[in-house]
């Protein structure tokens, strides 16, 4: 058995583990990887990348099959090619995934392939088809992520029943499509199978759609959904499945309390996550609540020298909120390990932007606004609609809008809320401002270029004070 010691070794290379490898490299510290599958994780190999490229293609679809609306003619039949548009996001998740293997071999990070199991706080064993090899590290930093939960009466069988991770590779178009849940991903494959021509219907059991959403973008959208064809069903829950060859039969519970049975050919389950920490080795030396690692502000564990990110630590479960405390945890090992140049900052939550990409698509960052409320602000709110927008309309893209959030006695920018074409490209300059810390001054003395999308953000703030101009 093989004894390897390293300064830090990553579990898991998703966007948490592999960035953090990156910088504790880049801070002169011998660094390992281990990674059980595919190098990028779920993100880059079955989660944010290829799911993208599946909606730019729906995207696609959709502009053609309306180009006379943009005064324009396209002979013969338009359709989609599945198989081609699977081939092209599994392309995309390749290229990605070999962009990684570069990283990891520029960086000098030595990549161990296998089953990575805790054999304490500061080693571990990695078992592969080459067989076991003991590795120790000053520090580890578990980045092992997180998985779909299933239905407790129905587990999926990636035949009738998905996770995201069958629907992003389906051997056939669905025909009647049932989603179970409105979050981020069930939200984003309704779209898309709704855009590639499938019947979708989605079973939300909170009362609103993207329930984490402002309660004013979650009215739109399941407004403009409807409009495209969905059957949105809010505070509503799916109480069975009934699987067989042919599709699944689901007893669903309405909002008045009714139950029908109706029958779909498929059903994409996105009722949540489970995190990866069983099996790791982890039960003695963490703390887990549902099964998440308790962590401080910096990663540490309460094991010395055991640090955590990610999606196995509690929420937001985004990969840019896994590759920002990647940075912060390797920078802060670096600086218990004496390196005295570098000044990690703890993650401000606050901070954190969220990006659904649905048609429309959404983007926030910061407080509702009637979670401000509920912290006790005095709030001033301003929203301006894309239809008031020149670079909407001659896009073709007028449904949509911009929603800013302040206090009203200090002027700090509490939240911002978006809805529409390229919202999630454009809510970066309200995180920006967040993070500097501004106020609706600098935000009304900003010069916003003409024509843009973006003005209507500069619009949303003048109208938090009853200035906006073009409404």
């Amino acid at each position: 058995m093989a004894d390897t010691s390293y300064d830090v070794i990553v579990l898991g290379s998703g966007p948490g583990g592999y960035v953090a490898a990156i910088r504790c490299a880049q801070l002169g510290l011998k660094t390992a990887i281990v990674e059980r599958e595919l190098l990028g994780g779920i993100c880059l190999n079955w989660g944010c990348i290829p799911t993208k490229a599946l909606l730019r293609s729906a995207e696609i679809l959709h502009y053609a099959q309306h180009a006379s609306d943009y005064g324009l003619k396209i002979a013969g039949k338009i359709e989609a090619d599945l198989e081609a548009v699977v081939k092209r996001s599994r392309g995309v998740a390749k290229q990605l995934n070999q962009g990684v293997t570069h990283l990891m071999k520029k960086n000098k990070i030595t990549v161990h392939m296998g089953e990575g199991t805790l054999t304490g706080p500061t080693s571990l064993t990695v078992k592969s088809d080459k067989g076991e090899e003991k590795l120790t590290a000053r520090h580890i930093i578990i980045a092992t992520g997180a998985r779909a939960r299933d239905l407790p009466f129905a587990k999926a069988d990636g035949k009738r029943v998905w996770t995201y991770r069958h629907a992003m590779t389906p051997s056939e178009m669905p025909k009647k499509l049932l989603v179970i849940g409105s979050g981020a991903i069930g939200i984003e494959f309704a779209s898309f199978y709704n855009d590639m021509g499938c019947e979708v219907t989605v079973v939300e059991m909170l009362d609103r759609v993207v329930p984490v959403e402002d309660k004013d973008v979650s009215a739109f959208l399941e407004k403009s959904l409807t409009k495209q064809g969905m059957t949105i069903m809010t505070g509503a829950g799916v109480e069975d499945l009934k699987v067989s060859a042919s599709g699944v039969k689901a007893k669903i519970k309405a909002k008045d309390g009714k139950v029908s049975e109706t029958e779909f050919s498929h059903c994409i389950v996105a009722i949540g996550i489970v995190p990866n920490t069983e099996n790791v080795g982890l039960e003695k030396l963490v703390d887990l609540d549902r099964g998440f690692i308790q962590i401080d502000p910096f990663g540490r564990t309460k094991s010395k020298g055991l640090w955590a990110i990610g999606d196995c630590t509690p929420g937001p479960w985004l990969a840019h909120k896994a590759s920002h405390e990647g940075v912060t945890t390797a920078e802060t090992i670096a600086k218990e390990l004496g390196n005295k140049d570098v000044h990690p900052h703890p993650l401000d939550r606050n901070n954190i932007p969220g990006c659904t990409y649905c048609h429309p698509q959404i983007a926030s960052v910061g407080m509702t606004e009637a979670k401000a409320k509920e912290a006790g602000y005095e709030v001033k709110a301003g929203t301006f609609p894309f239809i008031g927008n020149g670079k909407a309309i001659a896009l073709g893209e007028a449904e949509g809008f911009v929603k800013t959030v302040f206090d009203a006695k200090t002027g700090e920018l509490l939240g911002a809320h978006m809805v529409g074409a390229e919202v999630t490209e454009m809510i970066q300059g309200f995180v920006v401002g967040k993070t500097l810390e501004t106020t609706e001054a600098e935000l009304m003395n900003t010069v916003f270029p003409h024509p843009t999308i973006s003005e209507s953000m500069h619009e949303s703030v003048l109208a938090a004070y009853g200035r906006a101009l073009h409404i």
